[in-house]
């Protein structure tokens, strides 16, 4: 178990995202370096805003938003994306805020799983979760583009 009071309690306002907070948090994705060539960011988002069983949580410190997670769920398990804290205000709780978030936003509408994609060499992103309890598990992932393109990284 983390103990949680060696980790500092993070003031992060979350709410769910609006129109008006999307520039601003693709810009976010951009300075984590979340996003890629192959996933254009706003569509990602309008895709998870107009869905019941997903959304897109902001973090904001003061007036900037400076933490997201898309969290969603197929009914049986939750699964996260975009997770981001601005790289000057890392170290700060705000990603554990914003995960704790996600977390309770599933809880509320019963989901009682949640599992996340670390790309093999993000070591960072694997010790962050690790420091929240969460546990590698063995899975072998099959991927298709259903446009016929090539396979991405």
């Amino acid at each position: 178990m983390t103990d949680s009071s060696t980790s500092p309690k993070s003031s992060l306002a979350v709410a769910a995202a609006e129109d008006a907070d999307i520039p601003a948090i693709v810009a976010l994705w951009e300075r984590c370096e979340l996003t890629r060539p192959w996933n254009e960011p706003k569509a990602d988002l309008d895709r998870a805003r107009k869905k019941p069983n997903s959304d897109v949580l902001i973090g904001r410190d003061g007036n900037a938003i400076v933490a997201t997670v898309m969290v969603g769920h197929d009914g049986h398990r939750g699964y996260v994306y975009y997770v981001a804290v601005d790289p000057a205000h890392r170290k700060t709780g705000h990603g554990r805020a914003i995960l704790n978030a996600a977390e309770d936003w599933l809880r509320e509408r019963g989901i009682e799983k949640l599992q996340l994609m670390v790309r093999p060499g993000n070591t960072h992103a694997q010790a962050f979760y690790e420091t929240l309890d969460y546990e590698e598990q063995e899975r072998v992932i099959y991927a298709k583009w259903l446009d016929g393109r090539p396979m991405t990284p």
